[in-house]
């Protein structure tokens, strides 16, 4: 009974000492600079939201945020080296809705995006544009629709590649609409642009950055954006929704993860500095004049969007048969 109580007594004490050494590494926290990986080029909307929040957050932290890109499979090479990194807040993710489309698609990554990594905040969104070419004849999504109903298989859209989140958006408009439109993958949005110029092909389910100027300029017709709700970029376009797709949301977003195991202090005080930077007007307009929009929100509410996410993209991918 004796050495029960000891024993006890010891493991309580044992706790207490890692309680104490976490909540002092958390007041600490940080105390170098953090590297904060994106799995997309310089330019890009990851790149950009990661610069830009991560200037601020460092600010607000006191130590600097160091943006490294690590380009490759759909950034999932970025993804495994921060899954493999040490649990202490000082190498972090930034991610995106291309993992969770890959983690659908493929079981040979060598990182679980849902286990490996501990949500902090979602931090941006870009909104996309469901846009056609003037040749089409159609004004609006329901004239769309019936077109492709009256010819199945006839139209084209392209993608900036297989299991890309714009050739994805067209499998769950397939879906969705229950029409079928020819899906033509091209290496980029650039290549997808110029030949929907040149009419080769009818459509594109386009970031909004690569295809805005078109649309202003009368050489596409912009029809709907994607999000759940009208973009304050874009306020002049319905949702799918409101113009008639229920449950359509096809969100361009990214956030900020941590390694898992990472303390929760750590990721807390994360999540406060992330969601202070992106209360900044200078950040919001900073990034609203590159059509991208804030978000924030809590760790948990991150996760919750995961778990919406994995559902909506891993049941588009088994129906259109994309597994691998």
């Amino acid at each position: 009974m004796a050495m029960r109580n000891c024993a006890r007594i010891a493991l309580a004490a044992i706790c207490a000492v890692i309680v104490g050494l976490v909540s002092a590494r958390a007041d600490d926290y940080p105390s170098a600079p953090i590297h904060l990986i994106s799995g997309f080029p310089p330019g890009s909307t990851a790149d950009i939201s990661a610069r830009v929040v991560g200037a601020r957050m460092g600010q607000i932290l006191g130590q600097q945020f160091v943006i490294e890109n690590r380009v490759g499979a759909g950034s999932s090479l970025a993804a495994a080296q921060v899954a493999r990194a040490a649990k202490d807040g000082y190498t972090l993710y930034v991610g995106n809705a291309a993992n969770v489309i890959n983690a659908a698609m493929s079981s040979n990554l060598n990182f679980d995006f849902y286990k490996d990594f501990e949500p902090v905040a979602l931090i941006t969104s870009t909104p996309t544009v469901l846009a056609v070419t003037p040749e089409l004849g159609v004004q609006n999504v329901k004239q769309l629709i019936a077109l492709a109903k009256a010819k199945p298989g006839e139209l084209s859209f392209g993608s900036s590649g297989v299991g890309s989140s714009t050739h994805l958006a067209l499998e769950l408009f397939n879906r969705l609409a229950q029409v079928k439109i020819t899906h033509i993958p091209y290496s980029g949005s650039p290549q997808v642009i110029t030949d929907m110029l040149a009419n080769r092909v009818q459509g594109y389910f386009s970031p909004a950055s690569t295809v805005m100027g078109h649309i202003q300029a009368g050489k596409l017709v912009g029809l709907a954006i994607t999000d759940p709700k009208r973009s304050s970029i874009l306020p002049e376009l319905p949702t799918m929704i409101e113009a008639g797709v229920p449950d359509f949301e096809s969100v361009l977003w990214f956030g900020i993860d941590a390694p898992a195991g990472t303390p929760q202090p750590i990721v807390d005080k994360l999540a406060r500095a992330a969601n202070e930077a992106l209360k900044s007007d200078e950040i919001v307009n900073s990034l609203k004049s590159q059509t991208i929009a804030t978000l924030g929100g809590t760790p948990e509410e991150f996760r919750k969007h995961l778990e919406s996410e994995r559902k909506r993209w891993t049941a588009v991918v088994e129906g259109a048969g994309l597994r691998k």
